[in-house]
């Protein structure tokens, strides 16, 4: 049997991918922070772990239970992240650092402590989930389009890098998605913004994210983890997988944006 681990498994497309993983057979070990909201996980088979991905003593570990529970990690699903939005100006720098710490620095130290069962066995496979904001950049989100450039520059590194090991490694590049990544957007932006210089802007982008993530307004999580998996089964899967609502990247931009603030705000940068 096959030892999965996924982070961020506690709601959307890291749950729904655990859940998947356990119907195709294999030992899932399912890591958050909320470890209380992991209970139907745990229920259905998994072995569910309370872990903060910007702890090096939690990441750790995750780790080492693993090696000696099942020997080491056969699939790595980096899903734990989240989006920071507001003007570069109003986002103070330690704000920033944890941005990268969650979304990139956290998942590179689990990726450094997971390889080298898979070098020594010869196989593994690596799926770090990505954005269509890794092809785009918006008004409001310079923070999180670095991380997410930054994850996918680093993806594509790693892979050249492991391949001669048979490792490979996947980035799934999602659109708009029913989860909670609206709900912690949009608040947190307007604390940073809607009251400054950059407010008009922060409450526009505000009421297109409420829009598009209100229920039906994007692909649902099971759908995503159906192709999570489906990297994860590929005899040869592709370096890249886009998928759900929004995820072509001139769609996606458009979308977000009003025509009028499109034209103002992006096209004349293109």
């Amino acid at each position: 049997m096959r030892t999965a681990l996924v982070t961020g498994a506690s709601s959307g497309m890291g749950k729904e991918t655990a859940k998947r993983l356990l119907d195709e057979g294999y030992a899932v070990y399912a890591v958050a922070r909320r470890v209380e909201r992991m209970r139907d996980l745990q229920e259905r088979g998994a072995v569910t772990l309370r872990m903060d991905i910007t702890r090096d003593e939690d990441v750790k570990a995750v780790v080492d239970r693993i090696a000696a529970e099942r020997g080491g990690v056969d699939v790595l699903v980096n899903n734990a992240g989240f989006g920071m939005y507001g003007a570069m100006e109003d986002t103070s720098v330690d704000d920033a650092r944890y941005q990268f710490e969650v979304n990139l620095f956290g998942l590179a130290r689990l990726t450094q402590l997971v390889l080298p069962y898979m070098r020594k066995q010869g196989s593994g496979r690596i799926v770090n989930i990505s954005s269509v904001g890794g092809r785009i950049h918006t008004p409001l989100g310079s923070w999180y389009h670095a991380t997410k450039h930054a994850l996918e520059g680093w993806s594509d590194s790693l892979r050249l890098e492991v391949a001669p090991f048979g490792v490979d490694v996947v980035i799934i590049e999602p659109g708009v998605i029913e989860t909670e990544f609206g709900e912690v957007m949009v608040e947190p932006m307007l604390e940073r913004s809607g009251s400054s210089d950059y407010s008009e802007l922060a409450h526009r982008l505000a009421a297109a994210t409420r829009e598009n993530y209100k229920r039906g307004g994007g692909t649902p999580a099971s759908r995503l983890a159906e192709v999570i998996v489906g990297s994860i089964t590929a005899r040869r899967p592709k370096t890249r997988y886009v998928a759900g609502k929004y995820a072509k990247p001139l769609i996606a931009t458009r979308r977000w944006l009003s025509d009028r603030t499109f034209d103002r705000l992006v096209m004349r940068f293109v």
